[in-house]
């Protein structure tokens, strides 16, 4: 069973933990105080709307709108106004895996899934949404309710920041039936990973049927473009496997780009199929620009009729 947020748990948070909180929190609440709070409103939708009253009509009114009803008892046109049933639930499902730990950049790719997050449970908390955690590695780590408030956006925070797994592998299956049962209405779902994984294809149609769902891939490009820096001992941070190989050997290096093109065109197509978008984010560079051409092709894609 996943480990829930209890706070019969909490510890004594170590000083530089909360400093390192505060620096996310700084940043991203700036990014989504000037560009992604509206970004987030126009391109999430809540539930549906609902009525709200009745006025009388004016010239320019969508004449669609009109309660036949109400029109035909006063004799005088009027029309039904409605409102968004705004308030949303999010759920970001972060890998916490082995692999988080590696970075060819500044920072590992745990610590851009950190603050990525942060910005998105910002964004939310700031439409006055709800949000909620689940870890996972090989199995579900720990499950964090959907909430409100910046105190519980720390706390996820805090999470994605000092979380040890019992796991190191990953395994997408597990996360994706976990969210199918704890969430009994639609919701929005962000699966941040590298996507490095068995088959979840299933699971995934399963999720994306019932939610909006985006997958956060977090690439580091030294994973398909390897330098030539002679004989190199590799260590697999999941499985613990090593092997020697020769970064010299044009043969061996295009080997390793095969894969991970033949492993992108599987994961793409299997995204494709479960009606899930993609975002593409280099850990070696900003977030900024990939969240910006998502939210930009959404409502892109809703202008022209094409839904989420």
């Amino acid at each position: 069973m996943p480990r829930t947020d209890d706070a019969s748990q909490r510890t004594t948070i170590p000083p530089e933990i909360l400093a390192a909180v505060r620096r996310i929190e700084i940043r991203t609440r700036r990014l989504v105080d000037e560009v992604f709070s509206g970004e987030y409103h126009s391109v999430f939708r809540g539930r549906g709307v609902e009525f709200r009253e009745v006025r009388e009509y004016t010239p320019g009114d969508d004449v669609r709108a009109i309660d036949w009803n109400v029109t035909a008892r006063t004799g005088d046109p009027f029309v039904k106004q409605f409102e968004e049933e705004r308030e949303l639930t999010v759920v970001l499902v972060a890998d916490v895996s082995g692999s988080g730990r590696f970075g060819s950049g500044e920072r590992t790719r745990a610590e851009i899934a950190a603050e990525l997050c942060g910005v998105l449970a910002f964004a939310a908390t700031s439409n006055k949404d709800k949000v909620g955690l689940l870890l996972f590695s090989d199995h579900v780590e720990k499950y964090i309710p959907p909430a409100k408030g910046r105190s519980h956006v720390l706390r996820i925070i805090r999470e994605l920041l000092t979380f040890r797994p019992t796991g190191v592998g990953t395994d997408l299956v597990p996360p994706l039936e976990t969210v199918g049962h704890v969430l009994k209405r639609k919701a929005t779902v962000f699966l941040v990973s590298d996507f490095w994984a068995g088959d979840f294809t299933r699971s995934l149609r399963t999720v994306g049927r019932r939610h909006d769902c985006v997958a956060v891939r977090l690439r580091d490009p030294r994973e398909a473009a390897i330098p030539d820096v002679g004989l190199v001992q590799w260590r697999d941070a999941e499985t613990g496997r090593t092997v020697l190989v020769d970064t010299s050997s044009a043969a061996a290096r295009a080997q390793m780009q095969e894969r991970v093109r033949r492993h992108d065109q599987r994961l793409e197509r299997g995204l494709r199929q479960s009606g899930v978008d993609l975002i593409d984010v280099d850990v070696t560079g900003s977030y900024v620009d990939p969240l910006h051409r998502f939210f930009a092709a959404r409502v892109g894609r809703r202008r022209r009729g094409g839904g989420r």
